[in-house]
């Protein structure tokens, strides 16, 4: 081998295509590597002579393959539909295509920009996966949760369910009220309901309406200890009088100022009984005539607020539906438990035909069947002739069928007796006593 290298170019044409094996050299700093001679190599088929190729110690197995020229490279690229290549670019991102696949892959992504835009955001997507990540939930994750909801809006109050009814139709009020205008806070309402024989009524405005609940509910603020809206001192239990003189106060507001107030009495209301235990359920609230326990006076606030919330609507042509059939039944089963003692009351007064078969406390005695229909219906069994009997099927003397809502807007005075039943059968004595004891449970 010359130094001009004539030599080794023709040893290497006549060895073209023999498999070359790199020799170990130093470092690229320390060598001139255009002036390095190339060893000799072998004649095809030959062993290679001693000493012209150095020991290895990389074994044959491990010695790289030259790199592949650009133009072989290029060659290998197999032809790919556009479906195809599209359905790769899943496998392209989680590098599990062979090398012509990702070859023409990326081939393709320069010439086609939706598949382009795919393919970074899979590789985007891949890089979010943590395939050595465990599996179980991060034991914080719950406290963390409940901690991040109940910053966001504090837990409710547990309602118990039989202040349930109240809770929810004053909710269904306030609503209205958020609804109507400030000229409409002016409307006129008339009130309605029974005295003795005939009906009777009173003209208000919507305001006027809200301050009349307001004045009643505080009957019960009384009862749980909160501050009654009429102020202390000397202030009437009837629920007439009450009203009366709330409307006759120079405090009072004759326009929508008067919903805060009311709804903050209700939210109060509902809170404090929450809160107080099931005890509280029991409590004696004072109607000045009679007294209810807590857990009735509020079925009949829940009663009232519906049935003047139906006033109101009536007023300012407001669409407003009954109750729910859950809230309608215990407010049905409320007014059957008070006819026996509303009965009692106008036999007293001369209005009701007299005892016929009185019985011990507690016996079954003469009753009528009053079978309520649809909304929030059942079967009930009113004892005729004490309060202290207990009404009974055996002893039904007659039965009367009335709609849910019927009986209801017949307890509110809204209706005439004489109107109201849908079916009678039997003792009609018996039947019209009933009904006009309904209609008497009414009241302003």
């Amino acid at each position: 081998m010359s130094g001009d290298g004539r030599e080794s170019e023709g040893g290497e044409e006549e060895v073209r295509g023999a498999r070359r094996i790199p020799g170990p050299r130093g470092a690229a700093d320390d060598l001139d590597l255009e002036s390095v001679p190339l060893p000799p190599l072998p004649p095809p088929g030959s062993a290679a002579p001693a000493g012209s190729v150095p020991e290895q110690s990389v074994p044959e197995q491990s010695v790289p393959e030259p790199p592949e020229a650009p133009e072989a490279l290029m060659t290998s690229v197999p032809d790919l539909p556009h479906r195809v290549l599209k359905a790769l670019l899943g496998a392209w991102a989680l590098s599990a295509c062979s090398a012509e696949e990702t070859a023409a892959v990326e081939e393709h992504l320069t010439a086609c920009a939706p598949c382009a835009d795919e393919a970074l955001r899979l590789r985007d997507a891949v890089g979010l996966l943590h395939t050595d990540g465990s599996l179980d939930l991060d034991p914080t994750l719950r406290s963390r949760v409940i901690d991040g909801c109940l910053g966001r809006r504090p837990a409710r109050i547990p309602v118990p369910e039989w202040a349930a009814p109240y809770d929810a139709e004053t909710a269904r009020l306030d609503a209205l009220l958020r609804d109507i205008g400030d000229s409409e806070w002016h409307a006129p309402v008339r009130l309605r309901w029974f005295e003795e024989e005939r009906e009777v009524s009173r003209r208000t405005t919507v305001a006027g309406v809200i301050g009349h609940l307001t004045a009643v509910d505080g009957l019960l603020s009384a009862a749980l200890g909160l501050d009654d809206p009429l102020g202390g001192g000397d202030t009437p239990l009837d629920p007439t009088e009450r009203t009366e003189r709330y409307w006759s106060s120079k405090r009072r507001p004759p326009t929508r100022a008067v919903r805060e107030p009311w709804r903050a009495q209700s939210h109060e209301l509902i809170r404090t009984a929450s809160f107080a235990g099931r005890n509280v359920a029991e409590a004696s609230v004072s109607y000045g005539a009679f007294a209810l326990p807590l857990q009735d006076a509020l079925l009949d606030r829940a009663f009232e607020c519906w049935v003047h919330g139906g006033d109101i609507a009536d007023a300012v042509d407001y669409p407003y539906e009954a109750p729910s059939a859950a809230h309608l039944h215990r407010m049905i089963d409320l007014a059957a438990r008070l006819l026996p003692a509303a009965l009692a009351g106008r036999r007293r007064s001369g209005l009701a035909g007299p005892a016929k078969d009185l019985v011990t406390a507690g016996a079954p005695g003469r009753s009528v069947h009053l079978e309520i229909e649809g909304h929030g219906g059942g079967d009930w069994y009113i004892a005729l002739d004490s309060p202290a009997a207990v009404g009974s099927p055996e002893r039904a003397v007659a039965q009367v069928a009335l709609d849910g809502v019927e009986f209801c807007r017949l307890a509110a005075g809204h209706i005439s007796p004489v109107e109201a039943a849908a079916g009678q059968e039997g003792d009609r004595e018996a039947i019209r006593d009933v009904l006009f004891a309904t209609a008497s449970l009414s009241r302003l």
